[in-house]
């Protein structure tokens, strides 16, 4: 049994990791941080922990909670981390950040597209970066693992084996996703009221979001040279899920049977990756409230192009499932422990 501590636990990706830990078998959860609602009731928060959780929130002081826990998951806004990270509290306990300070390597490029200097760049080269399927091996043995957003979880996932098989043009690559609005957490923000979003769905940050350098970043890794890619995200009138479809040109002839068993060398042993049958497209309610991401792909002979689609949980494989996953591999749990929950319909 081991003893974690959140900090941000009562944002929508917080309270979600606040879920998943409460049914994992070898965690115990002592510490629920929270600035906002320091010495509140924790149920109090989320009446749906009433008679679950009887804990207060805590003030966020990482410090003192690296002395009491194994591992500490910041669900906090970028630069929460980066401000406040020191060798003391990495030599004391292993640290999971949901935020962005640690998922892009090029510094430069974090500030640029975040806004933000970043404080403790000497610990950018040693995290691991979270994609569990991708790079099991490099987190097992990490102090600190960046969580990857869930933008780029959904389009990695759906597009790696195509790079890392070599079976599209690396330039041509355009992705189109598609996001409910627990994406844009749980401040209060005009663009994000009921009556702003309900019976609408809008694009953003056209060609300017921030995710763009972390999918640009992992995508250059897996094709073996720099990738550039067209980015447009859409907010749509739902709590949660993201759906991508992507789009690229294909580098050689290939059949659907080939292209899909790239997929399957890839992924053939990923518990979490469910590769649709031909012709079924991933749908965000198929996998509403699980750890799972639904892919699927059609070749357009026409056009000599290949559209790729992919559908999560933001909040659970796109947050807190993809956390809690990352965790189980730093402490040798099956890694679907606690994350075996079926997605919820309706």
């Amino acid at each position: 049994m081991i003893k974690a501590g959140i900090i941000g636990s009562t944002g929508y990706a917080g309270g979600e990791l606040v879920r998943l830990l409460l049914g994992h078998k070898g965690v115990d959860l002592v510490w629920y941080g929270s600035q906002s609602y320091a010495g509140v009731k924790y149920q109090e928060v989320y009446r749906n922990m009433f008679q679950i959780v009887d804990a207060e929130c805590i003030d966020e002081d990482l410090e003192q909670l690296a002395d009491e826990v194994d591992i500490i998951f910041t669900a906090a806004p970028q630069g929460f981390l980066a401000s406040r990270l020191s060798e003391a509290i990495l030599s004391r306990t292993k640290v999971i950040d949901l935020s962005a300070d640690f998922r892009i390597k090029d510094v430069l490029a974090y500030e640029k597209w975040y806004q933000l200097t970043h404080n403790s760049p000497q610990y950018i080269e040693e995290a691991a970066y979270g994609l569990c399927e991708i790079n099991r091996e490099t987190i097992k043995s990490a102090r600190i693992v960046a969580n990857p957003g869930c933008y780029p979880t959904c389009s990695e996932l759906a597009i790696y084996p195509l790079l890392k098989e070599g079976l599209i043009d690396s330039r041509t690559i355009i992705i189109d996703a598609k996001s409910g609005t627990s994406g844009a957490g749980r401040g209060a923000k005009l663009d994000n009221l009921y009556c702003e979003v309900n019976e609408n769905i809008r694009a953003y940050q056209v060609t300017s979001h921030r995710h763009i350098p972390e999918i640009e970043e992992q995508f250059s890794d897996a094709a073996g040279s720099p990738v550039k890619i067209t980015f447009t995200p859409h907010l749509v009138p739902m709590n949660r899920g993201i759906l991508v479809t992507a789009y690229a040109s294909l580098a050689k002839d290939v059949t659907w049977d080939e292209v899909r068993a790239a997929y399957e060398y890839i992924y053939k042993k990923e518990q979490f990756i469910r590769l649709l049958d031909r012709g079924v497209c991933p749908e965000t309610r198929w996998v509403r409230g699980s750890n799972y991401v639904d892919l699927s792909f059609e070749i357009d002979e026409r056009t000599g192009r290949i559209v790729i689609l992919g559908a999560l949980d933001n909040l659970v494989k796109g947050a807190a499932g993809q956390a809690v996953q990352n965790m189980n591999i730093l402490f040798n749990f099956p890694e679907n422990e606690g994350l075996t929950m079926a997605p919820i319909y309706p």
